[in-house]
């Protein structure tokens, strides 16, 4: 089987997690700023297969687009463009970036250690593709 990537994206950095090959684990991968993404994955997929991209869809508590919407909606088209064949999932983000916050609090790590924002962008990816990968049974 090959793997699954999500991806949590902010104009400042895009939070990325990984399936194992069998899909069964979802764990961080890496934080790349949004200019090198495409080069980044192009590095990637050289080594490893990937079946899907999931991208967290940012919607307000209503379930509208929120005001980053837009950004997201380009980041998918760049990925559609450079990579046609693999196929793209949305996912509700919603709480994500605060569920990773509170699994950083949790982990007993330091305060300084907690405010590191590219920690909560990868877990917030890897919240995305767990929710994926739960939804698919």
């Amino acid at each position: 089987m090959a793997r699954i990537l999500a991806f949590d994206y902010g104009t400042k950095r895009i939070g990325i997690a990984v399936t194992d090959p069998l899909q069964i684990i979802a764990t961080g991968l890496d934080n790349i700023h949004p200019k090198d993404i495409i080069d980044f994955l192009k590095k990637y997929l050289l080594s490893e297969q990937v079946e899907a991209f999931v991208i967290g869809d940012p919607k307000q508590m209503d379930g509208t687009p929120s005001q980053s919407a837009q950004h997201v909606r380009g980041f998918s088209t760049t990925l559609k463009k450079a990579f046609p064949e693999i196929p793209q999932h949305w996912v509700d983000e919603r709480f994500t970036s605060k569920l990773a916050q509170q699994t950083i609090v949790q982990s007993g790590l330091k305060k300084s250690d907690r405010r590191n924002k590219e920690r909560v962008d990868t877990i917030a990816a890897t919240i995305i593709l767990q929710y994926f990968m739960e939804g698919r049974g």
